[in-house]
């Protein structure tokens, strides 16, 4: 059994189960440097017909070398943020409700509650515009995190794109994105009908939640 492309259909599975994916759309992805190979999401398979073998084993140019199904669509972003972005191990790409609506609206989700601290200590960006022609989409979110280092980027009328340490800390990061961008969407309404005035954390509150949650007071030992 391989254990990545065991990692890669869980982690595809918790966006289904999680309703963070609806139809085909979605894909996660992970990639093993060593072996150069990257495993990813097939294309147009429902979630509920996803199994191990169905899996896709593409090198770091795109062309398939374990499996006989087409990789997902969104390969040639997933392949552009793995040899641009050194950090991602694993990536993950939405569509889901809530952070769709800030990619419409080109609106950033700010850190006003503590758990947004906690996990990422930043703003969940918005980027420009982008078709899905070329590197487009890989040159834009590169171009965004340069900018914030946010591991979370939502892309202007489309979706989010996140990566991690693995597939699964990317799929985490798409279920924790969506879960703060409801709140900052319900948030919204209840400040135009109390007349309230939104405040984000301060700065410092924000640095001193993200510092313990990434400390080794937070969580068990390995």
């Amino acid at each position: 059994m391989n254990s990545l492309k065991e990692e890669v259909l869980k982690a595809n599975i918790f966006l289904w189960k999680n309703n963070l994916v609806y139809g085909t759309q979605g894909n996660v992805s992970g990639i093993d440097n060593e072996k150069k190979i990257i495993y990813i999401k097939p294309s147009g398979i429902p979630y509920e017909e996803l199994t191990e073998s169905k899996i896709v084993g593409i090198d770091l140019n795109g062309i398939v070398i374990e499996g006989n199904l087409k990789p997902s669509v969104d390969t040639p972003h997933h392949l552009y943020i793995y040899k641009n972005i050194k950090e991602a191990k694993g990536i993950c790409h939405t569509h889901s409700k809530f952070i769709c609506v800030f990619s419409v609206l080109g609106i950033s989700i700010p850190v006003i509650t503590t758990a947004h601290a906690d996990v990422f200590g930043k703003e969940i960006p918005v980027s420009k515009y982008v078709d899905n022609r070329g590197d487009n989409i890989g040159r834009e979110i590169l171009k965004v995190y340069e900018k914030t280092q946010s591991p979370v980027i939502i892309l202007r009328n489309h979706g989010l794109f996140c990566f991690g340490d693995s597939p699964e800390k990317a799929s985490f990061y798409a279920l924790i994105s969506e879960y703060f961008a409801e709140i900052f969407y319900y948030t919204l309404i209840a400040e135009k009908i109390l007349n309230k005035k939104i405040k984000q954390l301060p700065k410092k509150e924000i640095k001193k939640w993200y510092n313990r949650y990434h400390s080794d007071r937070y969580g068990q030992k390995k």
